[in-house]
């Protein structure tokens, strides 16, 4: 049965199923909400002042620096190379020795890779801009939790739905 038809079963309240829930309470499929211009234009604000965040202009330098370092470009080359081979030897060649062998040679370029100052300041900024966004997101969803919570409070019972 499509959406939009009616249902036709026994009691006194009308049915309207064009984006309509229960007791005439909106609902809405995902894939058609439409978010208000001006909720959108706050959190354009909000990114660009992430973006201008200490944290941010910190994860850019450090990565400009890693990107110029050639000794860390080499050894981010060797390893996706490794890691190409790692994977040929598990599937097409089924050869458990070299995979083990290129496995722990992968790990000795990361070690190599994780000794180098830029590359543990540069994860570290990763990791500060990630705790921030999450940051973010959890304030506005419990200040929204909040707000729906204390609202729901002072609303008086609903009528009655079959």
């Amino acid at each position: 049965m499509s959406e939009h038809q009616a249902v036709d079963h026994k009691h006194d309240h009308d049915h309207n199923h064009n984006h309509e829930g229960g007791c005439g309470i909106p609902s809405f499929d995902t894939r058609d909400l439409l978010v208000r211009e001006d909720i959108m234009n706050k959190a354009k604000q909000l990114a660009d002042l992430i973006y201008t965040s200490e944290e941010v202009q910190h994860y850019r330098r450090a990565e400009q620096q890693i990107v110029g370092n050639d000794r860390v470009q080499g050894l981010i080359a060797t390893m996706k190379k490794k890691q190409k081979e790692l994977v040929a030897f598990q599937t097409t060649f089924k050869n458990e020795g070299m995979v083990a062998k290129i496995e722990q040679e992968i790990e000795e370029l990361q070690d190599q890779l994780d000794e180098i100052p830029i590359v543990a300041e540069f994860q570290q900024s990763q990791s500060d801009i990630n705790y921030l966004l999450q940051l973010v997101v959890s304030i506005v969803r419990e200040t929204v939790s909040e707000k729906i919570t204390v609202e729901d409070t002072k609303v008086e019972a609903p009528e009655e739905c079959d």
